[in-house]
């Protein structure tokens, strides 16, 4: 599996088709699966942390992120983050 590393860019293209830069904040792996805090990289250059809109997303197994669907293992991921980043 690939690990996502802390201060790696990604490229997302959203519904609109624009291009958006994230930067990985965080990774946490919580009940054997991994996940990456991320905040737009322009923000994360021009803001501070409490002011920046922070993200949390899977890690597949191949290395690529993917939105979180179920409303319970968000839950659990955002806890487990804002304990660590805290």
């Amino acid at each position: 599996m690939e690990k996502v590393k802390v201060g790696e860019i990604f490229t997302l293209i959203g519904e609109d088709d624009q291009e958006q830069d994230i930067e990985v904040l965080a990774t946490l792996t919580l009940e054997g699966n991994d996940y990456a805090a991320v905040a737009f990289a322009d923000d994360v250059r021009e803001q501070s942390q409490e002011d920046m809109d922070i993200f949390f997303l899977k890690v597949d197994s191949e290395g690529d992120l993917t939105g979180i669907d179920d409303d319970n293992e968000f839950a659990k991921v955002s806890t487990a983050f804002s304990e660590n980043m805290g």
